[in-house]
C-alpha cells in the first residue's frame, strides 16, 4: 500500500509527524506532502490567483506554499511518482474536527479532495482542550488498527471518514462508536479590541458547548471517552426538499437524476 500523508496545521506540525509514524506501522511506502504554513479553518480552499511552488524537504517529504487542497491536488497528479497512493491520511490535526467543524476544516477538505480525485481518505483528529497538553499517545495507540480495519472494508463512491480520538490517555478510551455529525457553531465569541494604531478589529473565537450533545452523534461520542468513526458524504443534496421546492416553484416534481 503506498500511503500520501497531509494535514492543515502544515509540515513542521507535531500531528503530521504523529500520523507519518502511525502511517509506517501499516505501509513502508509513505509519502508526506502538506503546507508549508498552517491553514487551520481554510476549508476546501484552492489557490486560483498565483502560482504554487513547493520545496523538497527530505526524502519522500515536500512542503507546498498553498492550502491543504492544493497539496493533495499537486500530490495526487504530480508530486508524488506512479503508482497512484491507495489511501490519503490527514491530520493528526491539534484538535477536534467535530459537528460542524467539518465545513471549516483543512484536514477534512485533504481528504475531500483525496475523495474527488478517487482515493480513499481518512481524516484524523486529537480532541483537546483549550491550553491543555494534548494526548498524542491516544491517537498513536488506536489509530493504527482503525487505519487498517477501515482499509479493508468496500470503500463507497464520495465517502470519507472523520476519525476523532477522545481526550483522554490511550488506556482509557472505551472503545469505538459509529457516529453521525453532531451539531454546534463555531465563531459564537467575538473579542472586540483595538489596535496600537486605534482601530478596531474582531478575534473570532471557539465555541463553548453548553449543552449535552445528542446521543449518537460525534460530539456525544468523544466525550463519553470513544474514538468517534463518521462518515461523511461529499453529496450535500437534501433530497427530501425536492417535493417542497416542486411546490414552492409550480413545477413537477422529478428523480434527482432527471
Amino acid at each position: 500500500m503506498r500511503i500520501l500523508v497531509t494535514n492543515d496545521d502544515g509540515i513542521q506540525a507535531h500531528g503530521i509527524k504523529v500520523l507519518e509514524q502511525i502511517a509506517r506501522t501499516i505501509s513502508d511506502d509513505v509519502w508526506v506532502v502538506a503546507p508549508e504554513t498552517n491553514h487551520s479553518g481554510a476549508g476546501h480552499s484552492l489557490t486560483l490567483r498565483r502560482p504554487l511552488r513547493w520545496r523538497k524537504v527530505s526524502d519522500r517529504h515536500i512542503a507546498v506554499d498553498g492550502t491543504p487542497t492544493d497539496c493533495v491536488l499537486l500530490a495526487l497528479q504530480k508530486l508524488v511518482p506512479p503508482p497512484k497512493p491507495n489511501l490519503v491520511l490527514s491530520g493528526v490535526n491539534h484538535g477536534a474536527n467535530l459537528a460542524d467543524d467539518v465545513t471549516y476544516s483543512g484536514t477534512i477538505a485533504a481528504a475531500m479532495e483525496a475523495v474527488l480525485l478517487g482515493v480513499p481518505a481518512i481524516a484524523l483528529s486529537q480532541v483537546c482542550r483549550d491550553r491543555h497538553k494534548i494526548k498524542w499517545a491516544t491517537a498513536e495507540r488506536h489509530a493504527p488498527e482503525v487505519i487498517r480495519r477501515l482499509a479493508t472494508m468496500e470503500w463507497p463512491e464520495d465517502v470519507l471518514v472523520n476519525v476523532n480520538f477522545p481526550d483522554v490517555p490511550a488506556r482509557r478510551v472505551k472503545g469505538v462508536k459509529i457516529t453521525r455529525q453532531g451539531k454546534k457553531k463555531i465563531g459564537d465569541q467575538l473579542v472586540e479590541r483595538v489596535d496600537p494604531r486605534g482601530e478596531p478589529y474582531v478575534w473570532i473565537g471557539a465555541l463553548k458547548q453548553e449543552r449535552l450533545p445528542e446521543p449518537g452523534t460525534d460530539l456525544a461520542a468523544v466525550a463519553e471517552g470513544w474514538v468517534s468513526v463518521t462518515p461523511i458524504h461529499l453529496d450535500m443534496t437534501h433530497r427530501p426538499t425536492f417535493r417542497h421546492l416542486a411546490n414552492a416553484l409550480g413545477l413537477v416534481e422529478r428523480s434527482p437524476s432527471t
